[in-house]
């Protein structure tokens, strides 16, 4: 077969979810609720199964690297739209695609009574058109508008609640901290720009040992190293890596589909997957790789200490996915750029399954997402019970469970790892298995086993989620299938018109199809994604392959590897498989045999529960620190700038002008022996110039 990949199907693939967004968001109203959720579905349906024929062309060998459109052209440089596709872009095409269209299935059930149907289908479509293009690209010009496409489309997500102010502060606080990772990213863009002379991937890469000669101008810091830390810094925005993560769990604001959406396999994981595009760049700084490993370790423990203390089900999800974030990025900094990929991969499928599980409960439960009011669930919603049984499973890395046999990978990747700051980066994803695994079963156990707290009062400090808030009227609830549910039991009614349900087959079917994965595209991916040819299919550009040539960890892990079932059967001798099971069992024991311990270790370890409960009081730090003082220096530069430096010239001018004006008014009289006079004086002067110059 042909080894260059069919331009006509590489374009077919983004512009399908483009052309459904259009459709669905510009003729919403013609085409009515089914009209819009049919043509979404059915371009991101397209758009999968392209993924999957380009995917097993690719591992035949098949690649592409061109342009398909030349925008401008200024001087030498050419602005281009190109496509790049080999095994990582092949992979990410299809995760995103799968995971999208599981996405748009569940939503025909859970938006199915809001005003704003037509609308979501359109933006989800076209959020998986920006993410496609941003995994495609070859340039970085096109990496760029991807970026800031999904971001865009984050925002109007996460604020899909318009109407309601925690909505529009949670998309503006998005917005806002994405910037500021932007601006880094732009800055790392504009270095290699400058001194590669190319926005193409492949000429940029062509010259990376000469650029790490390079220092940055007026000063001995490596040129790379500035680089790749500045493009990093765009991934801890994306990504949501401390201290640039306060924006994502505040985005469950908006409606759990986007949860799933943007927190498993596309949005948060746009930096992971630049980083590891850029590998040939970040191999040669150490010190980029050391700030990468340290900033992911912090972010992988601290974020799940605060996963402990969450009763909302959504953000427990939602910090897991700092903490699993973390992860990624300390195997990028570790340099095992497949097995950070590898994660990312079985990362998606289980948190898109533990997202939606969470939407089903919230469904089940009335729109109530207060974890302490639930409990004693498995019984009503059987499907979603053992699917999300599964997921967590698969979360904390239970071997056999897709997140084993990555997230063990990860671990063996930074123990053998030399760069500083391993060490740290080592205790921190090992304490992380016992921390996930404690928050997991927490969220499991208090909503599927237990008392059925849902019959008694709601408890008095349950805030009321923003997707109850949107579907409340007139004291009411109203649940997927649009019917009423008063909160009787907010006054303690026993009413079984109140129980939880199973939720439609349109939800719970993408749960399972997400399940699937979850278990077994671990053991599959293992042997060909971190120690095979599999990274090999189809790359672009020679000798460029995003393995670690000079920190070979993965090398040396490969030589350990005996295959799936070996990896898994060998855990049980290793640390994370113990930690993970007494997590479990800690779970069990505070949330099952003895509820009441909680709250007393919570009065125990009241300033530290004050502390994670406050989010480190990171929020604050940027209101009072960050915002304040941008605040300031705008004021400043207004007062100083604007008023003092630019009024002051221009009024200054103006006045000198009418001071100059006022003395010449003076000698324009109006009366003909004045200028008479004037021009006798005039006519001397020239005369005793003239005799002047011609005497000398």
């Amino acid at each position: 077969m042909s080894t260059i990949l069919n331009e006509n199907l590489l374009l077919a693939i983004p512009l399908a979810p483009l052309a459904g967004s259009l459709i669905a968001g510009l003729f919403g109203k013609a085409v009515g609720r089914a009209g819009a959720h049919s043509v979404t579905i059915l371009g991101v349906a397209i758009s999968f199964i392209l993924s999957a024929v380009v995917f097993f062309q690719v591992m035949d060998g098949a690649s592409f690297n061109a342009t398909v459109y030349q925008w401008m052209t200024i001087g030498k440089t050419n602005f281009e739209v190109g496509f790049l596709v080999d095994s990582l872009t092949a992979m990410m095409m299809c995760v995103v695609t799968f995971v999208s269209l599981m996405v748009h299935i569940y939503t025909i059930g859970y938006m199915a009574d809001d005003d704003g149907y037509q609308r979501f289908f359109s933006y989800i479509s076209l959020f998986t058109f920006s993410m496609l293009m941003l995994v495609m690209s070859n340039n970085f010009l096109q990496l760029f508008f991807g970026w800031e496409a999904v971001g865009l489309v984050s925002y109007l997500l996460i604020g899909f609640y318009f109407t309601r102010p925690t909505a529009i502060y949670a998309n503006m606080k998005a917005f806002i901290v994405n910037r500021i990772g932007d601006f880094g990213f732009l800055l790392g863009i504009g270095l290699l720009f400058a001194f590669a002379g190319s926005m193409n991937y492949g000429d940029v890469f062509a010259k990376r040992t000469e650029l790490a000669a390079l220092s940055f101008p007026g000063t001995d810091w490596g040129l790379l190293t500035v680089a790749c830390i500045c493009l990093f810094i765009g991934a801890m925005g994306k990504s949501a890596q401390f201290p640039l993560h306060v924006w994502l769990p505040d985005s469950m604001e908006g409606p759990t589909p986007i949860s799933a959406l943007i927190h498993a396999a596309t949005m948060v994981t746009a930096g992971i997957f630049m980083v590891t595009r850029m590998s040939p760049l970040f191999e040669l700084s150490d010190t980029a790789l050391s700030f990468v490993m340290v900033i992911g370790a912090i972010t992988a423990l601290f974020m799940g200490f605060l996963g402990i203390i969450q009763n909302d089900i959504k953000r427990v999800v939602a910090y897991s996915t700092l903490s699993q974030l973390g992860y990624m990025t300390v195997a990028l900094g570790a340099s095992a750029y497949s097995v950070a990929v590898f994660h990312l991969m079985t990362h998606a499928f289980f948190k898109a399954l533990l997202f939606l599980g969470a939407g089903s409960v919230i469904i089940g439960m009335h729109h109530d997402q207060d974890i302490r009011n639930m409990g004693g669930l498995r019984k009503y919603m059987p499907i979603t019970w053992i699917t999300s049984l599964v997921g967590s499973l698969a979360l904390i890395g239970t071997p056999f469970f897709s997140g084993f046999y990555s997230k063990d990978s990860i671990i063996d990747a930074v123990k053998l790892s030399n760069l500083p700051g391993s060490g740290f980066a080592y205790f921190a994803v090992v304490a992380s298995v016992f921390v996930t695994a404690l928050y997991s079963f927490r969220m499991y156990f208090l909503v599927f086993h237990g008392k059925e707290r849902f019959r008694s009062p709601k408890h008095p400090e349950s805030p009321m989620g923003i997707e109850a808030a949107a579907h409340a009227h007139d004291g009411h609830a109203h649940d997927a299938h649009g019917h009423g549910h008063g909160h009787d039991n907010a006054h303690g009614h026993d009413d079984h018109a109140h129980e939880p349900h199973e939720t439609p087959w349109v939800v719970w079917l993408p749960l399972v199809l997400l399940a699937i994965p979850s278990v077994v595209i671990g053991a599959i991916g293992v042997g060909p994604m971190l120690f095979g040819d599999f990274f090999q299919h189809g790359v672009a550009f020679d000798k460029v392959i995003f393995i670690g040539a000079n920190h070979p960890a993965v090398h040396e892990m490969a030589e350990e590897f005996r295959g799936w079932a070996s990896m898994g059967l060998h855990s049980v001798s290793g640390l994370p498989v113990w930690l993970a099971l007494a997590g479990v069992v800690v779970a069990w024991f505070l949330y099952i045999v003895r509820p009441d311990l909680p709250a007393v270790i919570k009065r125990a370890f009241g300033p530290i529960y004050t502390l994670l409960d406050n989010k480190y009081y990171m929020d604050k730090i940027n209101e009072v620190v960050f915002a304040r003082g941008a605040v300031a220096i705008g004021r400043g530069l207004w007062k100083e700038g604007d008023v003092v430096v630019i009024d002051g010239i221009v009024n200054g001018s103006a006045r000198f002008i009418g001071w100059f004006a006022s003395v010449i008014r003076f000698l324009q009289s109006g009366y003909i022996y004045h200028y008479a006079f004037a021009m006798i004086i005039g006519m001397l002067g020239l005369l005793t110039l003239f005799v002047t110059l011609g005497g000398k």
